[in-house]
């Protein structure tokens, strides 16, 4: 038990973490209410040790069984596996908690097929203890080394910190997703180690990870390998969503050490440039959707670098990006042919010239947002309408030059329209009502008081 704990408790052989309730929660234990204990100088949650659920001295005599002891209780007529299939929806934290109900739970709760999966969140977590003696108690089996745990997920934890990290990378070689999405206190040097220790890491997640620089091997484990160790990182999803600093001397290491990225996305990563999508393609040739939403140093020649991804490109998302202009439409259209989403939003450079050749060569696209383009018009409609039948999605928020005419056309040809967004745009009612009655199963956003 940590130092900031009252309690004093006896630990056994078989110690089970426990995620402390606040202060006044209670639980059951054994059928009977039984008030948890609690840090009394804050309300944070702390990973505890507790001892398997042992019966009181009272509890031990001998009496008649009453009628009502006679009854079993409907949870007790559960088969095990019932029980596991139960338990296997709930986060960390309960589960821990379900392990203190009696001993069946117990060891139930530790059942090893349950912990394939961590979660914890909340700001006031000591994640980095709870990790700590989460992996001591899955490592009892085999000592030091978690081999049943594939994922952890960590969300908006700001306790959590390198040393935590470092528990991850020395006791969870199997590890195959890692999820820290807003623990803004994680650097570099953490990171290195969990890529260099979990080679089959395929999915991570530093969305604002904002001390984010970088993804690497360590220097030691780089020396181990071959010349081309770039390539011993398994990584193909990478989220680096919000990480500020990220440059494109950062984006070139990231991509030479992680060739097999299919999915990655960087918005408001503002200081990457044209240069960095370069470096990208030099390397990660795979990669099957990119978002580059908000980094307004993107531009044409940009997007000149991504088209060479050729057909395996699927989902690209642009918005904001207002360097962009129809000349880089151009570049994706051209070479892009099986993209089915495109995000341009706010890329007032967008005309219909653009539209119509994204139109004609991306004929199986499915979900267009070209909200705040306001030069596209009912011409641009037209040639949507015309060429691409799959529509499912469309976004049109705030595109002043589009008028019902021009939504009549798309509701007329587009039959799986499913979302349509008119926000801000003047739209007739009578040309809401056409896209009604063509499109059954299309929910409209709109803006106009009179259509319901």
């Amino acid at each position: 038990v940590g130092p900031d704990s009252d309690l004093s408790m006896r630990t056994l052989s078989t110690p089970s973490p426990i995620l402390m309730c606040p202060p006044n929660v209670q639980l059951f234990q054994n059928g009977q209410g039984s008030s948890t204990s609690s840090s009394s100088i804050t309300g944070e949650t702390i990973a505890m040790i507790h001892s398997q659920p042992l019966l009181h001295k009272s509890q031990c005599i001998i009496r008649p069984a009453s009628r009502q002891q006679k009854e079993q209780a409907p949870v007790d007529t559960l088969l095990d596996q019932t029980l596991i299939q139960i338990f296997s929806h709930l986060p960390t934290n309960l589960l821990c908690q379900c392990a203190r109900v009696c001993r069946r739970w117990y060891n139930l709760c530790w059942d090893p097929r349950l912990w394939r999966t961590i979660r914890l969140t909340g700001e006031t977590m000591n994640v980095d203890r709870a990790l700590r003696v989460l992996t001591r108690r899955l490592c009892q089996d085999t000592p030091n080394v978690c081999l049943m745990l594939e994922t952890v997920i960590v969300q908006g934890c700001r306790r959590l910190t390198d040393r935590g990290l470092y528990t991850i990378a020395q006791c969870c070689p199997e590890l195959r997703q890692l999820e820290v999405a807003g623990c803004y206190n994680i650097s570099n040097e953490a990171l290195y180690d969990v890529v260099s220790r979990c080679p089959n890491l395929e999915y991570l997640d530093v969305s604002g990870c904002s001390k984010v620089t970088c993804i690497s091997l360590t220097r030691e484990a780089s020396i181990k390998l071959s010349p081309l160790h770039g390539k011993q990182i398994s990584i193909r999803y990478l989220n680096m969503t919000d990480c500020f600093v990220l440059e494109d001397e950062g984006l070139h290491t990231i991509a030479a050490h992680c060739t097999q990225l299919t999915h990655l996305y960087m918005r408001r990563c503002i200081r990457v440039t044209d240069e960095g999508l370069r470096y990208l393609m030099l390397y990660c040739t795979s990669i099957k959707e990119l978002s580059v939403s908000d980094c307004r140093a993107v531009s044409d020649f940009g997007m000149r670098e991504v088209a060479k991804l050729e057909v395996q490109l699927k989902y690209l998302s642009i918005a904001h990006c207002g360097r962009i202009t129809d000349v880089g439409i151009r570049y994706i259209a051209k070479y892009c042919s099986k993209l089915r989403y495109l995000n341009a939003r706010g890329c007032e450079g967008i005309t219909d010239h653009g539209i119509e050749y994204l139109a004609k060569n991306c004929t199986k696209l499915k979900s267009l947002d070209i909200g705040k383009c306001p030069l596209v018009s009912d011409a641009g409609m037209e040639f949507l309408a015309l060429n691409c039948y799959n529509l499912k999605r469309l976004s049109l928020k705030s595109c002043e030059s589009i008028t019902g005419r021009g939504l009549q056309i798309v509701a007329a040809n587009c039959f799986e329209l499913q979302m349509l967004n008119v926000q801000d745009c003047d739209i007739s009612v009578e040309a809401l009502r056409f896209v009604k009655r063509h499109c059954k199963r299309c929910i409209i956003e709109h803006t106009n008081p009179a259509f319901f």
